[in-house]
């Protein structure tokens, strides 16, 4: 029994330590014909009957336990060969296989607004956001805009049925979002898609991009607003323009102004896309509201500040001479290949 216990041991040590190579003749040295255990149950005629049972029952056993491990070492020397073959059959699928488009960039929109909050981070604002889906309040009331007013017609504002909320018309009510969350000093720049009900055509759109800016604070001039929207139009345009500021009207600025810069197209001669003016509107701006002030709880005594809203797609195909607004969503790649 001891002698079998000892064979058992060193066979399953010997399989442990074994490659593909070495195992088969391990196989037959402890299980073959003429193999180890082979020869023990052939030994048993010299043992008593009782002792028969014993050593035969043990070797059997042992027998049965050796198989095992020799087909576990078998199985894990077959799954190491064939990691072995996947790693030497590797192929560089570079050099097969190659992407069939060639590479993109983005959409001339999304540029554009990159290189606008970029160009306003450069002059202190921070980056504000706000939903699509407004209710009244934070669209038309906070901004002073009752009731009544004309911009609140069903023809300009899309209503969603049911509910009083509506598709936002302008970024502005970022200002008063922001303006809740948080009091003066405020400086910040909020982009984002809007939704207007008219008929798109070449210089009109359903649904534009644009770009709300604010700075509220004690001290704050129109001053200040015109330096900063001076320093902002050259730096984006990269020359220097002429610009000028027109007396103008909104509902939550007062003053206000219409923003006109010398036409890039002609160079300020006069030609079609200005109207043979020289200029071209570029925004609207003026100083904020005191109402607009105080439905956010501000003291309009203290505080003053400052608004502006440009339109990215109007300032897109400024940058980039684009006379119909309408190439921007016909995704035709001879145009975005262009970007």
């Amino acid at each position: 029994m001891d002698n079998i216990r000892r064979v058992a041991s060193e066979a399953i040590q010997k399989i442990k330590n074994s490659d593909d190579k070495v195992l088969e003749s391990i196989k037959f040295e402890y299980l073959g014909k003429n193999g180890i255990l082979t020869k023990i149950l052939k030994s048993l005629s010299h043992y008593s009957i009782e002792d028969r049972k014993k050593i035969g029952f043990e070797a059997n056993k042992i027998k049965t336990i050796l198989a095992s491990e020799i087909k576990k070492k078998e199985r894990c020397i077959k799954r190491d060969l064939l990691a072995k073959k996947i790693r030497r059959e590797k192929l560089n699928c570079s050099s097969i296989f190659c992407f069939p488009f060639s590479k993109g960039s983005f959409h001339p929109i999304v540029q554009t607004i990159q290189d606008m909050i970029l160009a306003f981070k450069l002059l202190g604002f921070s980056l504000a956001d706000g939903p699509e889906i407004e209710t009244d309040w934070y669209n038309f009331e906070a901004l002073n805009i009752p009731e009544n007013h004309p911009a609140k017609d069903m023809q300009d504002t899309f209503y969603l049925d049911g509910t009083k909320s509506l598709l936002r018309t302008h970024t502005s009510p970022g200002q008063i979002r922001v303006m809740e969350k948080q009091k003066p000093p405020i400086k910040v720049v909020v982009p984002g898609r809007v939704y207007r009900n008219e008929t798109s055509d070449a210089s009109h759109s359903s649904t534009f991009h644009q770009i709300e800016g604010l700075e509220v604070d004690k001290n704050v001039t129109f001053l200040g607003l015109k330096m900063i929207l001076t320093k902002f139009i050259h730096n984006f345009f990269c020359c220097k323009l002429d610009i000028r500021f027109r007396p103008s009207h909104f509902q939550f600025t007062e003053p206000s102004a219409e923003v006109d810069i010398q036409c890039l197209f002609c160079k300020g001669k006069g030609c079609k896309i200005c109207k043979n003016s020289g200029w071209i509107e570029m925004l609207g701006c003026g100083m904020v509201h005191p109402n607009v002030l105080r439905s956010v709880n501000y003291d309009s005594e203290v505080y003053t500040g400052y608004a502006f809203g440009i339109g990215v797609e109007r300032i897109t195909m400024l940058k980039y001479k684009i006379d119909d607004i309408r190439l921007f969503y016909e995704n035709d790649l001879r145009f975005l290949r262009q970007f």
